[in-house]
């Protein structure tokens, strides 16, 4: 496949699908009985962004977090992904390792932005993800999905020098911690032929992603291509679900993404790392979010 990803046909990577969000990977990574944990060792975990949605602009939903629990563990989910600002407060460790315990509901990681792009806010962000991780290490936490901000504009090559430079001194942060940083992308990473995240990983080439497919497929990427062509740096991937025109679902499963295309990519690849659905509504759902 070309590697000119603003020529590649929308239809080309988005086919119908009706594949329910439990059996998305099962014919390709059967799973145990009772939880989403493959046999390969991929487990699935639930991002809460449907529920901070309601919560703009800061997005805190601390104060549903006893419900979120409970409906992701009610949905069979491996764990649940946290976003930084439910660690801000100084007693956020407690409350949720008591919800951890209640529900039996690991934490598994956490996501995290921040114009890291812009250099006089350095050591504002370094301080604050420095504390976010340590919350996140007490809780159990491996992941820290991290987005370096939207210039909405393209980056310079100082500003590009800018966000790397914070995220090398993040990434040795989380690792002394036994986390790992990934990069999770929105559509302004890959948009105009990768120039954000290709000026990441041109000064970070080792650097960890961790893509969020549906973005991908809003930037103009193949989420195929980019798993065969990033395979050795992807550690973990977010999923949702859209319609044929663009709409999102309410469930992963109901829209026109071809999952089953992903699956196999994932297993050509043999990849290992984490997947997590997040949800992300157009407009209020009809059914309960727990459903």
């Amino acid at each position: 496949m070309k590697n000119q990803l603003t020529d590649i046909p929308r239809r080309r990577f988005i086919q119908t699908s009706a594949l329910a969000t439990a059996g998305l990977f099962a014919s390709l990574f059967p799973r145990q009985a009772n939880s989403m944990f493959f046999e390969n060792g991929v487990q699935v975990s639930a991002h809460l962004w449907v529920y901070a949605s309601k919560y703009p602009p800061t997005w805190d939903c601390s104060a549903d977090l006893p419900e979120v629990f409970a409906d992701i563990k009610s949905a069979g989910y491996s764990g649940i992904e946290l976003m930084d600002i439910l660690l801000k407060a100084d007693d956020s460790v407690e409350r949720i390792k008591a919800l951890i315990k209640k529900h039996n509901l690991p934490v598994t990681g956490c996501s995290f932005g921040a114009d890291m792009w812009n250099k006089s806010k350095h050591d504002e962000i370094l301080s604050y993800a420095t504390t976010v991780v340590d919350r996140l290490h007490q809780l159990g936490g491996e992941t820290f999905g991290v987005s370096v901000g939207n210039a909405k504009r393209l980056k310079t090559d100082e500003e590009l020098d800018a966000q790397a430079n914070l995220l090398k001194k993040l990434i040795p942060i989380c690792k002394s911690k036994g986390i790992t940083l990934n990069l999770h992308n929105h559509t302004y990473e890959v948009e105009n032929n990768f120039h954000d995240l290709k000026g990441t990983i041109a000064r970070i080439p080792d650097i960890k992603l961790g893509p969020d497919l549906n973005w991908l497929i809003r930037g103009g990427v193949d989420p195929v291509w980019f798993i065969d062509t990033y395979q050795k740096q992807i550690v973990y991937l977010h999923i949702r679900d859209q319609k044929e025109n663009g709409k999102w679902t309410e469930a992963v499963g109901e829209g026109a993404t071809d999952f089953k295309a992903v699956a196999k990519a994932l297993k050509r690849t043999g990849y290992k790392g984490r997947v997590a659905v997040e949800l992300a509504f157009d407009e209020p759902p009809k059914r309960p979010v727990s459903e």
